[in-house]
């Protein structure tokens, strides 16, 4: 029996199978900002500020780097 979510997840990877490439590269941009934008409004901070956060995030576990400190923060 498929579910509510199998049936999206369905019709969402035939939408993207329609787009170009070029496309599909857009909309990831575009959904990156947008996410970008949502973080920055709910923690109130400026675009550097949201940005320095989400890439030090991402280097939590991560194998410590000087340069990568240094860059960041």
């Amino acid at each position: 029996m498929k579910s509510v979510a199998d049936d999206l997840r369905d019709e969402l990877r035939e939408e993207m199978s329609r787009l170009s490439p070029g496309e599909r590269l857009e909309l990831s941009l575009r959904l990156g900002e947008e996410g970008l934008e949502s973080f920055r409004q709910a923690n109130g901070l400026d675009r550097e500020t949201a940005v320095r956060l989400l890439e030090r995030q991402r280097q939590v576990g991560r194998i410590h780097s000087k340069c990568m400190s240094e860059l960041i923060g």
